[in-house]
């Protein structure tokens, strides 16, 4: 069975022993232990992609999205291998902090941060605040003065370039709730009260166009169009501005046949034949290095045939740990990873245990026609925007995410309990 990289499975996918194993550990073995459904991210995977976007960007900074899956264990990873972490609330803050992550390798991010988060982020020292706002940066020029430093700021430029992406995860055209239309002449105003606040200091311009983008037009339309404003605002203030950060939005493959998107050099090499030598570059992708690096396990629970209209397989979870389906049309695919079968195949739909008709993992599924409960299933491409997304609908608990390296396996976020949903109770 191909398990390439190419269709969306970690690169230690392999389909041994009639099952499904993930780091070098068989699914039947991970489930008896951890339970269903759960996610198991291949460490080796996870930092291996690290490494390569490290290696593509040697002179730059990588900084790891940190909303596509975050936990303490993940920050201990990128702080020892060298890249640099975005959080974009308190409570991503809160996760590095515990994490132990170099505060100077850290960057604020979000369109609406408190006078809290700001103040938490100014004490902590963290290295950069992309302002979003002309309030956040009086916000910022307030909070600064009040701490006795001067904040390194970066200011996030919607540069006009619709990425050919859902338009829910589309960012970088003019009408967008992030950052400073550079068309209509807002990112200069930004950029001349940034530069007017003592408190503050101007080290670079951000812009970031969306998410699961496989072709590398859009990057490199905004980073020109980034460029050129960088150049004219030097000029025109006769400052000097060192860095650009032409954000993240790299897309991963889900599904076989999906388009195989360009590796991390070929992406730099294209931003780097735009943006002038002397600027320090930095990317930051989330998405990824975390969505091939997981795999959603599930049980199957019922198989329902509604003879000559649908055959329904529902899983142990759904929506409340994978929305991403019901919010933006999400396409996966899903593999029978507990037993061999020589079952013909038959098209099914996968879904979940939630109150909702729109509570559908996979459409249009090949699955062997012999599929039933106790059956484990396996989804790809799951370690990115799943966990994160993940809630309590229905009063579910959420999955434990399980590390898998080397034949070994540990929790690195434990399974929620009733315990701790009902503690939230008053």
């Amino acid at each position: 069975m191909n398990l390439a990289i190419e269709n969306g499975w970690p690169r230690t996918a392999a389909w041994t022993g009639g099952e499904l194993r993930i780091g070098g550990v068989g699914v039947r073995e991970l489930a008896a232990e951890f339970g269903t459904p759960a996610y198991l991210l291949d460490e080796e995977e996870f930092r291996s992609r690290c490494a390569e976007w490290r290696e593509a960007l040697p002179d730059g900074e990588v900084h790891y999205g940190g909303k596509a899956f975050l936990c303490p264990e993940v920050v201990r990873w990128l702080d020892a291998d060298g890249l640099c972490l975005d959080v974009c609330t308190g409570g991503e803050l809160a996760v590095a902090v515990a994490g132990g992550m170099d505060p100077a390798r850290a960057v604020f991010h979000g369109n609406n941060k408190s006078v809290a988060e700001l103040r938490r982020a100014v004490a902590w020292g963290v290295g950069c605040v992309v302002v979003d706002s002309f309030a956040e940066i009086e916000r910022l020029t307030v909070i600064a003065a009040e701490a006795g430093v001067r904040q390194s700021v970066m200011i996030r430029v919607t540069p006009g370039v619709e990425a050919h992406t859902h338009e829910f995860i589309a960012t970088g055209g003019d009408d967008s709730k992030f950052g400073f239309s550079l068309g209509a002449g807002l990112a200069a105003e930004a950029v001349r009260r940034v530069l007017a606040a003592s408190s503050l200091e101007l080290t670079g311009l951000h812009s970031h166009i969306g998410s699961q983008i496989t072709d590398l037009g859009g990057f490199t339309l905004a980073a020109r169009r980034m460029a050129g404003f960088l150049r004219a605002v030097e000029r025109e203030h006769g400052v000097t501005i060192p860095k650009l950060d032409l954000g993240g939005g790299l897309g991963i493959v889900y599904r076989p046949g999906d388009p195989v998107p360009p590796r991390p050099a070929e992406v730099v090499a294209a931003l780097r034949e735009v943006v002038p030598a002397h600027l320090r570059l930095a990317v930051e992708p989330g998405r990824s290095i975390a969505g091939p690096t997981a795999v959603a396990l599930y049980e199957v629970g019922t198989v329902k045939e509604i003879p000559g209209v649908n055959t329904y397989v529902s899983v142990d979870g759904g929506m409340s740990d994978n929305p991403r389906p019901a919010m933006y049309g999400a396409a996966y695919t899903a593999l029978l990873a507990s037993r061999a079968s020589q079952a013909p195949p038959r098209e099914v739909t996968v879904v979940g245990r939630h109150c909702e008709s729109g509570d559908v993992l996979v459409r249009d599924l090949p699955l062997p026609a012999d599929v039933r409960p106790g059956d484990l299933l396996a989804i790809p491409a799951s370690g990115a925007y799943q966990r994160s997304m993940a809630s309590n609908y229905n009063h579910v608990t959420r999955p434990p995410v399980v590390a898998v390296r080397d034949g070994a396996a540990r929790v690195i976020v434990r399974r929620e309990t009733e315990e701790d949903l009902l503690g939230l109770y008053v």
